[in-house]
């Protein structure tokens, strides 16, 4: 299995390259040289977990791993989960909800970070190199990768969040680890200005080779990898026809994974995208022009961002891989804030995707509604999917509809307890996160101060 870049502009690469590379030389994300042949997952309705996730995984590295060894990492990573169906779908006030926040950090980040910090043991034990990882977070994906690589030998790792922009739990998730190897850093900005060093620096390529930089968004293709392995898991056990899947959206790596599913002849029907007020990627469905507005703060923060960068991997394939086009309509969103999409690309989206956007009262009303009806507690993202999933439902899509449950409710307590008056309770003895000393640097969004500090932690290795 081999690797291209979005952009057209880097050699083509092999699965461990792109795993500990993340971002192409060029600019541009990682994707199959030529989509695997479509599975019969008929005969994986009742396989576990790891079964599902170990042939995902062997069909994407290819020859590089066996499958053995891809059931054996796997397992590893699958058995940090409090659940023993690791992403369990469960019905509550007649919602299919796909739990994807078992993990150590409470949210559906673990599923990838669990097994890329395996993969990534993997490779170096073979290279005799080391890893410098870099990750800018909206809230859940830096204490996934906190939780995923710390302590780890041959492996460090920077973790960018914005400066009071995240809940108090997902900032302890990261800031607590007393591990050697862990960096925090809150930038004095937004989740796309810490995505946007992230970039810079990966642009520079004597940097990247002196500090053998490494990354873990969802640019790395791997990521995709991992989260590919639910919805298969999930659309076989709920029904025998195809699934339709809402996905809280902020980056659009999650549903990304969706299609990449769905590629590979996995029962999947619509994907619904759903937004909050931040809701470029519905406007950009509805109207042809993706562009920049500003970012507002809301309660469901993991979703602040304008910059999706995994829809130019969306973008690559609706324009029949065309790489000069893409190329082009992500210099327009660099350098003129916005770009505008023809309608023969239009039409190709929205033949798979559709989007709904949830307002901040819709989302606390979602949240407040569910707990009256069934008694249980749901985070702000995990309601903006279901207010998408009953938008969609009244406009008439029909079959089932499995809302992805991102996060658990005690990540975000404040906006959970305001909808309900119940305050969630992290499933684990409180002091684990309560109890530690919090260790962070506030920083500019300077690409400089955050290259200098990773400088710094790589010398002290």
């Amino acid at each position: 299995m081999h690797y291209i870049s979005t952009r057209g502009g880097a050699p083509r690469a092999d699965f461990d390259q792109v795993l500990t590379e993340a971002l192409a030389p060029d600019g541009g994300l990682y994707l199959p040289e030529t989509w695997p042949e479509p599975h019969d997952w008929s005969g994986f309705k009742g396989a576990s977990f790891v079964e599902v996730g170990a042939e995902v995984l062997s069909i994407f590295a290819g020859d590089d791993m066996s499958k053995d060894e891809a059931r054996a990492l796997c397992e590893a990573a699958f058995a940090t989960f409090r659940h023993p169906d690791v992403a369990p779908v469960e019905e509550i006030d007649g919602e299919q909800l796909l739990e994807l926040f078992h993990g150590p950090t409470l949210a559906f980040k673990d599923v990838a970070m669990q097994l890329i910090a395996r993969l990534f043991e993997r490779s170096l034990a073979r290279s005799g190199k080391s890893l410098n990882v870099i990750v800018a977070t909206s809230g859940d994906t830096g204490g996934a990768a906190v939780s995923a690589l710390a302590g780890r030998e041959h492996l460090s790792i920077t973790a960018l969040h914005p400066h009071e922009r995240i809940s108090e739990v997902q900032r302890r998730f990261m800031t607590t680890s007393d591990a050697a190897n862990v960096l925090n850093l809150a930038v004095e900005g937004t989740f796309d200005d810490c995505q946007a060093i992230v970039k810079q620096l990966f642009s520079e390529r004597s940097f990247v080779a002196d500090v053998s930089l490494g990354g873990v968004n969802s640019i790395n293709w791997a990521r995709i990898t991992a989260q590919v392995t639910y919805y298969i898991t999930a659309a076989l056990s709920v029904g025998s026809g195809e699934v339709h899947f809402t996905v809280p959206t902020g980056n659009f790596g999650d549903i990304f994974a969706g299609y990449v599913a769905k590629r590979l002849g996995a029962p999947v029907g619509r994907l619904i995208i759903a937004v909050n007020e931040n809701d470029i990627l519905d406007r950009a469905l509805r109207t042809g022009e993706y562009q920049k507005r500003g970012i507002t703060p809301t309660i469901s923060p993991s979703m602040d961002i304008e910059i999706a960068s995994n829809f130019e991997r969306m973008i690559f394939e609706a324009l029949w891989r065309d790489s000069n086009r893409t190329a082009g309509l992500m210099r327009d969103l660099r350098e003129e804030g916005t770009f505008v999409m023809d309608k023969a690309l239009l039409a190709t989206l929205r033949e798979t995707f559709s989007s709904y956007r949830a307002s901040e009262e819709e989302v606390s009303e979602t949240i407040g509604s569910i707990h009256k009806a069934s008694g249980e507690l749901v985070d702000p993202h995990t309601a903006i999917g279901i207010a998408a999933s009953r938008k969609a439902r009244d406009e008439g899509l029909s079959g089932p509809i499995v809302t992805l449950a991102t996060a658990h409710p005690a990540k975000f307590p404040a906006a959970v307890e305001a909808a309900t008056g119940e305050k969630p309770d992290v499933p684990f003895p409180s002091e684990e996160l309560f109890g530690r000393e919090e260790k962070f640097r506030v920083v500019a969004n300077d690409p400089a101060v955050v290259r200098e500090a990773i400088r710094e932690l790589n010398s002290a290795r």
